[in-house]
């Protein structure tokens, strides 16, 4: 692939932001990554998942309750992937190197491959946000449009209506479909050249897929029988990707966001951050513990080394620097505003040329 990145002895504005950065961590002698703070909250919400999966599986209570059980542990599994695994993939998740790497290991547990995701967000999106070919989360054709350099289909007009299925059932093709794909072809996306797998991360993808299998669905099958283990695993699975896919695309695709037409990055890399985010309910507390910070999407952006419990002290400082800069800031005061803005991105898209 060729170098598209953005030339970097031109970073006068993320210079500038950086030293204040520095500056907050240094004057309050603050760790960058989460910590005590994060290993109890991780707790909290990974003994929830272990509670919800015991019950579903060994009680087998009965249906009303057992499909509200499977809504909620579907629902845990998005929130340990973006509390435990995510930071841990951005290694922000402890001081230590090996806690960093079980959390994003966390992944494989979840039924993905951190290995294929550090390449695939780490790189590619956190690099080339909302470009075309290269950041593969706004690449999902030709079931959507997301991005006007992408051919429209006839059926894009209604895609601010079929989103829902399609959130839905991402989480399960990324699973069964995707990661294979990858895997097969070592191409974590496809403009980029294939790379070898060691065999470690082989002995990995295979171990961690069949154990996802027995774990999943096949111990549910021998527990509780194949129909309720396959409608609860449907459930789980659907609310997982719906709850993952919507967090991410309220991040970046909405109204206010920038896409650039161009296949590289022309303005500073930080400014291209800033312009194609969005934050959203940053107000909100509950929001922001069970999205691990998610909503403060800017500041993840910038510092995505630096753990989510520090985003809202920085957010003031980015605030503050756009100011000086004259950057336009992207905010939305509330995910429901946000959410009604993506939808009406949603159908622009599938209307417009």
């Amino acid at each position: 692939m060729q170098n598209l990145a953005p030339d970097k002895t031109q970073n006068s504005f993320f210079n500038v932001l950086k030293a204040k950065v520095d500056l907050y961590f240094l004057v309050n002698k603050l760790e960058r990554t989460g910590e005590h703070k994060l290993y109890l909250k991780s707790g909290i919400q990974v003994l929830a998942g272990v509670v919800l999966y015991f019950v579903l599986v060994f009680v087998n209570p009965p249906v009303w309750i057992s499909v509200f059980l499977a809504v909620l542990l579907g629902f845990d599994l998005a929130v340990l992937g973006f509390n435990v695994m995510h930071e841990g993939g951005h290694q922000s998740f402890s001081k230590h190197n090996w806690l960093n790497s079980i959390a994003a290991y966390f992944l494989n547990a979840l039924g993905g491959n951190t290995h294929f995701w550090k390449v695939k967000h780490n790189v590619n999106h956190h690099t080339f946000t909302n470009i075309e070919g290269i950041d593969s989360d706004i690449d999902v054709e030709p079931f959507m449009r997301l991005h006007p350099n992408q051919p429209k289909h006839a059926a894009h007009r209604y895609q601010y209506i079929y989103w829902f299925v399609l959130y839905g059932v991402s989480y399960m093709a990324w699973v069964f479909y995707d990661d294979f794909v990858k895997y097969f072809s070592r191409k974590i996306v496809a403009n980029m050249a294939p790379k070898s797998l060691s065999l470690k991360e082989q002995l990995v993808f295979w171990t961690t897929k069949v154990l996802y299998v027995f774990v999943y669905i096949g111990l549910p099958i021998i527990m509780i029988g194949w129909l309720k283990a396959i409608v609860g695993f449907v459930i789980v699975t659907f609310v997982t990707g719906l709850f993952i896919s919507i967090v991410f695309q309220l991040a970046h695709v909405v109204e206010i966001t920038d896409f650039p037409t161009e296949s590289k990055i022309e303005k500073e890399w930080a400014v291209h951050q800033i312009g194609t985010t969005s934050n959203f309910g940053t107000s909100s507390k509950l929001l922001f513990w069970l999205l691990g910070g998610l909503n403060f999407q800017v500041e993840h952006h910038l510092f995505p080394r630096v753990s989510h419990i520090h985003y809202p002290q920085i957010s003031k400082l980015v605030k503050e620097t756009c100011i000086e800069f004259n950057v336009a800031y992207h905010e939305y005061t509330s995910m429901a505003k946000a959410f009604v803005s993506h939808l009406i991105y949603l159908r622009k898209m599938g209307l417009s040329n």
